[in-house]
C-alpha cells in the first residue's frame, strides 16, 4: 500500500458537498458538487485502505471488486491503472458508484472501530476521471464466434450479460419494451441520483463495440417475438426481465382516485425532468403526498414529490425505525440495517415509522382525500395495530412502494413453459440455465428483488455460462453462482 499509516493519519471520512437544498429543489440535476477527482480529500480517503491480508471489503461485494488494489493506485494518481483494475470485476462503476447501497463499506475492517474508507466515492471519482480522460473505449472482439444471443431486458443484469457476450464475440440483441435502453437505470432512478447522460455514455461503448439495441419491443407480444420465435432465431437467450409484478395494498378504499403505484408515478416524473411530454401525468404539485414504504423507491418518490412541488410529503414504514448504531445481531461485517439519511431526505417531508394504513378515505368525486392510519407494534415479529393510535393524514396523491413480489408470468415466461418458483423467482440450475436448453436467467428475474451490484454480478456469471453453452468452454470471469440452487430434480 501507498501509505502504511494512511488509516492512523486521516481518521474521518471525508465526502463531496451535496448542493444546497432550495438549489438543488429547483432543478433535476445530481445533488453532489462536481467532485475534485485528483484532489487531496480523495487521495487521504485513498490512503486510509489497509491493504489488509484479508479484504473484507471483497466479501461485502458480490461482484468482487479489486477495492485496496485501486485504492492505492488512486493514492498514487495512477488512472490508467486504476480504471483498469477497476473493471476488471464491474462493467458499470459509474452506476455501482451512484446507486449501490455499498455493502463493502459496511465489510471494511477499519470500520471495526473507525469510519470505513469511502470505497463508493472512490469507485465514481475513478470511472469519472476515466470518462474525461478517455480511458473509456470500445472493447471491439478481434473475430465473431457465428453464435447469436438475446438479451431480454435492458436493466444492469441484462447489459452486463450483453456487454460480456458482445467482446467475447458473439452477436448480442438486447430487447427492452420502454422505448430507450436502460431499465429501471432509464426511467426508474430520477436524475437527481443518476443523470441519464451517465447512462447514455455507456450505451455508446457498448453499440461502438457491436451491441445491438431493440427498444420499443414488447417481447412476448409483439409478432415475431414469441418464446419459440426466440428459440429459432437464436443460439441461447437471457431472461434479464427483473422482478416487475409490484406488491399492493388492498384495504378499503384501494380503488380510489390518486393511489397510485411508485413505478407508475417515477417513470413520468423521470421523462418530464427530461424534456418529453408526458399525456396526464401522475404530478405532486400542491397535493399532500403519502409515500407507503420507506425504502430507496420511497426516497426516489420524495426528492420526485418535492422536485414538483409537492404541499407535504409523509413517508410510512410499516417497521420500527431503526438504531443508528450496528444492531447487536448484526456485527460487522454484515449489512447493517440501521437508520439512515438519503439525500432527498434532507430535502423536506416527514418520515412516520411503526404505522400501518386501514383505509383509503375518498371524497364524493371518489379520489383519494386522506388515509386511515394506527401505530403498530411487533408481537411475536408480526406488527400488529395499538389500541387507541388511529388518526387520520390527509392525501390527495397516494404513492406505493412497497416493493416487488416477482416476475411477470404472462407472455415469454409462459410461452417457453417456464417454472416459476413460490417467491415469484424464474427456476433455474447453479449455471443459471432454466429447464429449457439455451434459456438463461440473469439479476431479479431469478434472483428476486435484489441489489444493483448483485444484478451486475449475475448478469457477468449468466455471460460466462451462456458462453460454455455455446462454445463448451469459456474465458470470461464467473464471479458468483445462483445463492439458492432452484432447480427442481
Amino acid at each position: 500500500m501507498a501509505d502504511p499509516k494512511g488509516f492512523l493519519k486521516w481518521r474521518e471520512r471525508e465526502l463531496p458537498a451535496r448542493r444546497p437544498v432550495p438549489i438543488r429543489l429547483q432543478d433535476w440535476r445530481e445533488v453532489y458538487e462536481k467532485r475534485p477527482e485528483d484532489g487531496p480529500a480523495l487521495t487521504r480517503q485513498a490512503g486510509r485502505c489497509m491493504d489488509c491480508g484479508i479484504p473484507f471489503c471483497h466479501n461485502g461485494c458480490p461482484l468482487g471488486n479489486l477495492i485496496p488494489e485501486w485504492n492505492d493506485l488512486t493514492r498514487q494518481g495512477r488512472w490508467e491503472d486504476a480504471i483498469e483494475r477497476l473493471h476488471a470485476t464491474n462493467n458499470f462503476p459509474e452506476f455501482t458508484g451512484r446507486l449501490c447501497p455499498a455493502p463493502c463499506e459496511t465489510s471494511c475492517v477499519l470500520g471495526i472501530n473507525q469510519q470505513p474508507v469511502t470505497i463508493k466515492l472512490i469507485e465514481q471519482s475513478i470511472i469519472d476521471k476515466a470518462f474525461e480522460d478517455g480511458l473509456v473505449t470500445p472493447q471491439v472482439p478481434g473475430r465473431l464466434t457465428g453464435s447469436t444471443v438475446a438479451v431480454i431486458g435492458s436493466g444492469p443484469a441484462g447489459l452486463a450479460a450483453a456487454q460480456q457476450l458482445t467482446r467475447i464475440g458473439h452477436t448480442v440483441a438486447v430487447y427492452e419494451r420502454d422505448d430507450a435502453i436502460g431499465g429501471l437505470l432509464r426511467y426508474g432512478i430520477p436524475e437527481f441520483k443518476m443523470e441519464k447522460a451517465v447512462l447514455d455514455r455507456r450505451l455508446e461503448q457498448m453499440a461502438e463495440e457491436g451491441t445491438r439495441f431493440r427498444p420499443g419491443v414488447r417481447v412476448g407480444f409483439d409478432e415475431g417475438t414469441t418464446g419459440q420465435d426466440l428459440l429459432e432465431r437464436y443460439d441461447a437467450v437471457v431472461l434479464a426481465t427483473g422482478a416487475t409484478v409490484r406488491r399492493d395494498l388492498p384495504v378499503p378504499g384501494r380503488e380510489l382516485g390518486g393511489i397510485h403505484q411508485a413505478m407508475e408515478y417515477l417513470p413520468q416524473g423521470n421523462r418530464a425532468a427530461l424534456g418529453q411530454h408526458v399525456e396526464n401525468q401522475i404530478t405532486a404539485e400542491g397535493k399532500d403526498v403519502i409515500i407507503i414504504g420507506g425504502g430507496d423507491t420511497g426516497a426516489d418518490c420524495l426528492g420526485t414529490a418535492l422536485r414538483q412541488g409537492a404541499r407535504s410529503v409523509t413517508q410510512l414504514e410499516i417497521m420500527p425505525r431503526p438504531s443508528e448504531e450496528r444492531p447487536p445481531h448484526q456485527p460487522w461485517p454484515t449489512y447493517p440495517m440501521i437508520y439512515r439519511v438519503a439525500s432527498a431526505h434532507e430535502e423536506g417531508g416527514e418520515r412516520v415509522y411503526a404505522t400501518s394504513t386501514a383505509e383509503f378515505v375518498g371524497d364524493e368525486d371518489g379520489n383519494v382525500q386522506a388515509l386511515r392510519v394506527h401505530e403498530v407494534q411487533l408481537v411475536d415479529g408480526r406488527p400488529t395495530p395499538v389500541e387507541g393510535t388511529e388518526r387520520t393524514i390527509p392525501a390527495q396523491l397516494v404513492l406505493l412502494a412497497m416493493g416487488f413480489t416477482g416476475v411477470e408470468t404472462d407472455g415469454v415466461v409462459s410461452q417457453l413453459g417456464l417454472e416459476v418458483d413460490p417467491r415469484g423467482r424464474i427456476v433455474r440450475d447453479k449455471h443459471f440455465a432454466t429447464s429449457v436448453p439455451g434459456v438463461f436467467v440473469a439479476g431479479d428475474a431469478g434472483r428476486g428483488q435484489s441489489l444493483i451490484v448483485w444484478a451486475i454480478a449475475e448478469g457477468r456469471a449468466a455471460a460466462a455460462a451462456v458462453d460454455t453453452y455455446l462454445r463448451g468452454y469459456t474465458e470470461l470471469p464467473a464471479p458468483i453462482e445462483p445463492t439458492t440452487v432452484q432447480m427442481a430434480v
